[in-house]
């Protein structure tokens, strides 16, 4: 068996043209996140990145706010990045004349398509709300736009008038609807049903729009797709009103691993995407986060560490250099000896498996005692009382202090896991402890 765990290769669904297509609207519902705002330079610099990453289209924000939101969407529609371009209007003629003056080449028009915001709202009626659709979409179309019809909250409209809404759509020249459960309230099940319905009967591209409400945006995207649906609304980190979205790295990553389509992103970039919107948002990533959380690799248990060693594919779904993350194999509480045997390896040392034993037991009550995983130079002091406790019996004790030094140099740092401490953990990429 290999020793060099980059000699595992994780097999990867071929490239292809993209069955989905990723819409991504950090820019725009990700911003509408109670507390955040992108300065106009923040704007510029994600709608690159996603640009970069290979996102199929961009929604950049909603021109009709004028002031800086449309002078940031003129500067982006300026950079003539190779993605779509797409802003929001509201379903007035005038929303849409402002997209326009910005020159984006796609237009996502909004209309409440469920009776309580009809009702309550808009305080108008079913047949207004298919008028306007009309007259927005026929003027959009007339000046060679690109055109996505949102249903607004149509995960509570009434299916008849919801396929109204999208034949309404449709005879203008709407190029696709976008189904919004708007509240979250849909589970997969039900979301695969209507949207089978919806893709057979209503004859448009179907575009998932969900939120987190109930912890199933992503797995509501994903089984709209699987009825139809060929576009997905995304958000990096899940950023977006109240609970948020669908997150990009997620959809993008199940689609590619669960479902073998590959939508063409270099998710390679994915945890540099995800660190700049973290902070650009003021939200951090927490470690735990799937697909880019730093602990998606960190193995710490002692059953864990030892099958990743052997090989990665025992407890990782894909590797981390496809999401732009490291390897790490973390020294505390549950750690097993194999896991101390590597990391004094790191060290140059040999340890024996009874040496093993005994600085594994010290560790073991060092981590309990401080709450966290350790430092590599915490594991040297350790060690150092490991071989006090031996006395005349030390096998390499003139190693130890060239080791201790060499881990202070380093200034080994804590896992990701652990609540205080950063840096390089007690295990790199590549080098599993």
């Amino acid at each position: 068996m290999a020793s060099d765990l980059s000699s595992f290769v994780i097999g990867r669904a071929r490239p292809a043209e993209p069955a989905v297509r990723i819409d991504d609207t950090t820019l725009r519902d990700g911003e509408q996140t109670a507390g955040v705002v992108f300065s106009n330079h923040e704007k510029i610099r994600i709608a690159k990145l996603l640009d970069e990453v290979g996102v199929h289209q961009i929604e950049v924000g909603i021109p009709a706010m004028g002031g800086d939101e449309k002078a940031s969407i003129k500067q982006i529609v300026d950079l003539g990045l190779d993605t779509s371009i797409l802003a929001w209007n509201r379903a007035v003629i005038g929303d849409i004349q402002d997209s326009l003056d910005c020159g984006v080449d796609s237009v996502a028009i909004s209309m409440s398509a469920s009776d309580i915001h009809i009702e309550h709202k808009l305080a108008k009626s079913r047949q207004w709300v298919l008028d306007q659709i009309r007259e927005c979409v026929a003027f959009a179309k007339d000046k060679d736009l690109y055109v996505s019809v949102n249903a607004e909250d149509a995960s509570r409209s009434d299916l008849e008038f919801l396929l109204r809404f999208c034949r309404a759509a449709k005879e203008e020249g709407a190029d696709r609807l976008r189904f919004c459960d708007t509240l979250g309230i849909l589970d997969p099940f039900d979301t695969f049903n209507v949207i089978s319905f919806l893709k057979k009967e209503g004859g448009l591209d179907i575009e998932m729009h969900t939120h987190d409400d109930f912890g199933m945006a992503t797995a509501n995207a994903l089984a709209g797709i699987k009825a139809g649906a060929t576009y997905v609304n995304t958000t990096v980190n899940g950023l977006g009103e109240r609970a948020g979205n669908a997150a990009l790295e997620e959809v993008v990553m199940a689609l590619k691993y669960l479902g073998k389509v590959d939508v063409g992103l270099d998710t390679s970039r994915f945890r540099e995407l995800s660190e700049y919107v973290a902070a650009a948002s003021a939200r951090t990533i927490p470690a735990w986060k799937s697909i880019v959380g730093t602990n998606v690799f960190a193995h710490e248990s002692g059953i864990h560490a030892d099958g990743v060693i052997k090989n990665p594919l025992n407890y990782e779904a894909f590797a981390p250099e496809d999401v732009g993350l490291e390897r790490q194999i973390v020294v505390g509480k549950h750690s097993g000896t194999r896991t101390i045997y590597r990391k004094f390896q790191e060290f140059g040392l040999e340890l024996t498996q009874e040496d093993c034993a005994g600085v594994l037991a010290l560790v073991r009550q060092t981590a309990v005692e401080l709450k966290r995983a350790l430092f590599d130079k915490e594991l040297m002091y350790i060690y150092q009382d490991y071989l006090g406790r031996l006395g005349d019996a030390v096998p390499m004790g003139d190693h130890a202090g060239e080791a201790a030094a060499a881990a202070e140099a380093t200034g080994g740092a804590a896992a990701p896991a652990a609540p205080r401490g950063a840096g390089t953990a007690a295990g790199s990429a590549g080098k599993p402890a």
